[in-house]
C-alpha cells in the first residue's frame, strides 16, 4: 500500500485548531483537506490555523478547498488562516486575489538558507 501523499494533523485547544499539512495537495488529496476543515466547523472551532510549512505542492483543487472552507467558515463566524505557504502557492494566492486567506504575520514561508542565492535563497 503506497504511503499517503498528504499527512494531516489536527491539534485542538479549546475553540482553536492547528491543522498541519505535509505533502501534496492536489485533486486526489484536496477532499481530505475539505474534510478536516469541515470537521472543525462541526466541532465548534472558532479559529482554524493551517500550517503549510511542509506542503510541497498545491494545485488549483487545493486552493479551491481553502476558498470553499473560508466561505463556510465566514458564514459560521469562524476564522480560517493559512500560515507559511510555499512560495509558489503564495504567488497563486496573490494572483487570484485570495490574499485574505493568509495570516499577515506568516504570509510566506521563509526560503531555505540552503537554496543558492541565484535561485532566490539567502546570500
Amino acid at each position: 500500500m503506497p504511503l499517503p501523499r498528504l499527512n494531516v494533523h489536527r491539534h485542538d485547544h479549546a475553540t482553536r485548531a492547528l491543522i498541519t499539512l505535509a505533502g501534496e495537495i492536489d485533486l486526489a488529496t484536496a477532499p481530505l483537506v475539505r474534510t478536516v476543515l469541515a470537521a472543525c466547523l462541526r466541532d465548534g472551532i472558532r479559529t482554524a490555523d493551517v500550517d503549510l510549512t511542509a506542503v510541497t505542492f498545491c494545485d488549483a483543487s487545493g486552493l479551491n478547498a481553502f476558498l470553499t472552507a473560508s466561505g463556510l467558515a465566514t458564514d459560521a463566524g469562524t476564522t480560517l488562516r493559512l500560515h507559511y505557504p510555499p512560495p509558489t502557492l503564495a504567488r497563486v494566492i496573490e494572483i487570484t486575489g485570495s490574499g485574505f486567506l493568509l495570516h499577515e504575520l506568516h504570509a510566506v514561508r521563509p526560503l531555505s538558507p540552503r537554496v543558492p542565492a541565484a535561485e532566490g535563497g539567502a546570500r
